[in-house]
């Protein structure tokens, strides 16, 4: 009776002050058997479950927790059950209450989160579930970080009655893993109930569209929040930003017309995040175009996109030099943001300051699933494709990086990658913007010297990057640059052993290996400091499902197939313009073809052997242009390597290596090759000396180019 009136009573309460929300099916939690798990935010977490559960359980509690008076208060409403996480023995006890038919509430984490993600998720919880066949219920709790009982105070804003709410997700179960022996079994059951947590994150993320993302965070961290810096050395607030945003919507509204794609060719600065975002509000599509792909990649962008206008300025395109990329488009209309500004007359002011009081009504409504941005590929292996997303794929995207790393506003992220790459854009522009963390935007990835030294004078701790341009702001920076650094992802290309260690012995930095492609917004796996694994590229991202395909002539692995949430809504082609192309889909489900070849171990750690494009078959052989690649660098691994093919007609084909080496030959070649296990066919017979090997603007090697030098004999 007491219990009744205790749960009744506490409803009403937290409805009233927390306007608390409950969604999910709540007959997953009637089981022979059930474990039910949450996420940890705050001291309140086993009270909100206590109050809401259809069903009387037993909650797992620290015992230092149930000796405090405040909290055994409320624990004598409910059954409990007092355990020491650092005692071996005290899972038995969870055991037996799940044996015996009792349902069990457990936080994995076993302690409140200090930095609004994950934390280390202890093996026990997961061990019980798979020693006694217990069904597991994941419950997402949100919104109880933001309050006074979290731990999350001088990091995140905290109010007295955020709202809250509890979301009950399906059954979920692990199977005890067949392992050799019980430390192996209880490690890999804990990976499995991390995996479980992780997906809920995901699952459970709003649905909705980028402006709304940008205003609830504006609404989370307030307008005098300063979150975006550029080389103007200007700070902009939410509340700045958004007045440019409203400002450019108004010209938007003039020069476009709902779902128009909108060409937008500007560097990393704040008008162009206030421009991407006013797009995004008025229902435009905002195209990113690639500014090093020459005129011939920018007329194909905007052929395969149907662009017929650009958004620009001059001042960029005369800093930049790229006259020659927009003079004479045909039927396409250039503008400059710059001669657009006297489009805002007297009215238009007025109506953005009357905006900034409700900056949602100048949205223009629409689905999570519509269009929000199309990005383009590499054009590494032929002309750019148009990659079009959704707002919910790349939010989804967001929330799987968030889900992953601990970022909070205490950082503040580097971004030199172009907003135009999907690295650039979603993981170093969009995530921390919607989730109050502040960014430096600086216009170019090229300069070596200079970015080490902003990344020091600004106290940058998140820096993105491929390996080579990783490895060039080695050459750069001071040891104490790097100092504040916690975070180095080095992704798009493979990374260098020798950039590795130069991190490891020179700054003291461990580079978190990732892989994404522009298809699925990007990011598909990456290392994290909880789950890391040298010479991979880490676990798929959570929420993300694979396949692989069979490749003959290759022993391991096989050609990945990807879905999930942040998976791209078709293809724009040149060959097509303005039609969307679709992924194939199986039982409803769309699958992405990555195209490349990998392996995975049985933690699921992703080691990429190399695009099913760039592999060349010898005699019947396929040879991983990959492996000539890391054979090269171990052989001269302070110099830049490349290989590509071209047709052989003894042998079907033949191997080429660019090289910077200028004395690199095939007997240090083979060396290598003895040293590191590789076959002898992977030995190129061919070397080529060259300056430099061609690289696009994003910093991926164009095997374009290099297609074109192998097949000439004078190159």
């Amino acid at each position: 009776m007491l219990k009744t009136l205790f749960r009744t009573s506490m409803k009403t309460l937290f409805r009233v002050l927390y306007r608390l929300t409950i969604k999910g099916d709540f007959s997953v939690f009637h089981n022979p058997r059930t474990l039910i798990v949450a996420n940890h935010e705050s001291f309140l977490d086993g009270i909100f479950l206590a109050a809401h559960l259809p069903i009387d359980a037993t909650f797992v509690v620290h015992t230092k927790v149930a000796e405090n008076w405040f909290f055994r208060l409320f624990l004598s409403l409910t059954d409990f059950l007092a355990v020491d996480p650092t005692n071996p023995l005290a899972i038995k006890a969870v055991v037996r209450l799940l044996e015996a038919g009792k349902p069990v509430v457990i936080f994995p984490e076993g302690r409140i989160t200090t930095t609004g993600s994950l934390m280390k998720v202890y093996d026990g919880a997961a061990f019980a579930a798979a020693r006694t066949g217990a069904t597991i219920v994941p419950v997402r709790i949100s919104g109880a970080s933001r309050t006074f009982f979290s731990r999350l105070g001088g990091i995140y804003p905290q109010t007295l009655f955020p709202k809250i709410s509890l979301q009950v997700l399906g059954r979920r179960s692990i199977a005890m893993p067949d392992l050799p022996s019980a430390k192996e079994r209880r490690r890999k059951a804990g990976q499995l109930m991390r995996d479980i947590l992780l997906e809920m994150l995901v699952a459970t993320r709003p649905e909705r569209t980028l402006y709304r993302a940008y205003l609830d965070a504006q609404i989370a961290f307030g307008s005098t929040f300063s979150v975006v810096e550029d080389i103007s050395q200007h700070e902009e607030s939410y509340g700045s930003l958004t007045k440019k945003i409203l400002g450019l919507s108004r010209i938007v509204d003039k020069i476009s017309t709902q779902q128009e794609t909108v060409g937008v060719l500007l560097p990393n600065t704040t008008p162009t995040l206030a421009l991407f975002f006013a797009l995004s509000a008025r229902a435009r599509i905002p195209a990113m175009l690639n500014y090093s792909a020459g005129r011939e990649g920018i007329l194909a962008a905007c052929i395969a996109a149907n662009i017929k206008t650009i958004v620009t300025s001059r001042a960029f395109i005369a800093k930049g030099k790229l006259e020659g990329l927009i003079d004479n488009l045909p039927n396409i209309q250039v503008l400059y943001l710059e001669d657009l500004r006297p489009l805002i007359g007297l009215g238009d002011k007025l109506l953005v300051l009357l905006g900034l009081l409700r900056p949602s009504s100048f949205a223009i409504k629409q689905s999570p699933d519509d269009a929000a941005v199309i990005l383009f590929t590499s054009g590494s292996e032929g002309k750019p494709k148009g990659v079009v997303h959704s707002h919910n794929s790349i939010l989804a995207n967001v929330a799987q990086i968030r889900a992953l790393a601990d970022f909070t506003p205490r950082d503040k992220f580097m971004v030199a990658l172009p907003l135009f790459h999907s690295f650039g854009l979603t993981a170093c522009a969009i995530l921390p913007l919607v989730t109050g963390v502040p960014i430096f935007l600086y216009p170019t990835p090229l300069h070596y010297r200079i970015i080490p030294e902003i990344v020091y004078d600004r106290g940058c701790s998140v820096l993105f990057g491929t390996s080579t341009f990783l490895g060039n702001y080695a050459k750069y920076a001071h040891p104490y640059d790097f100092g504040r650094l916690r975070y180095v992802v080095a992704g798009a290309e493979k990374l260098s052993e020798a950039v590795r260690r130069t991190y490891i012995e020179k700054f003291g930095i461990r580079i978190l290996e990732g892989y994404g492609v522009t298809e699925c917004a990007p990011v598909v796996a990456v290392n994290v400091p909880m789950a890391s694994r040298l010479g991979t590229v880490g676990q798929l991202t959570p929420g993300m499902r694979h396949k692989l395909i069979p490749i003959p002539g290759v022993p391991e692995g096989g050609q990945l197939l990807v879905s999930g949430p942040n998976v791209m809504k078709g293809y724009l082609r040149y060959e097509n313009p303005g039609q969307l192309e679709s992924l194939p889909q199986e039982d409803g489900v769309a699958w992405y073809d990555t195209g490349d070849i990998v392996k995975l171990d049985i933690d699921g750690f992703i080691t990429i052997q190399g695009r099913a494009k760039r592999f060349a078959k010898i005699a019947g052989e396929m040879i991983s242009l990959e492996v000539v690649e890391t054979i090269a660098r171990k052989a001269a691994p302070d110099f830049m390597h490349s290989a590509s093919s071209r047709p052989d007609e003894a042998k079907g084909e033949a191997i080429v290596l660019f090289t910077t080496q200028a004395d690199l030959s095939r007997d240090h070649l083979l060396a290598a090759a003895r040293e590191i296990g590789a076959p002898e066919l992977a030995v190129p017979r061919e070397i080529r000396v060259v300056a430099a090997i061609p690289l696009l603007g994003t910093g991926k090697t164009d095997y374009v180019t290099l297609k074109k030098w192998a097949a000439d004999d004078a190159a």
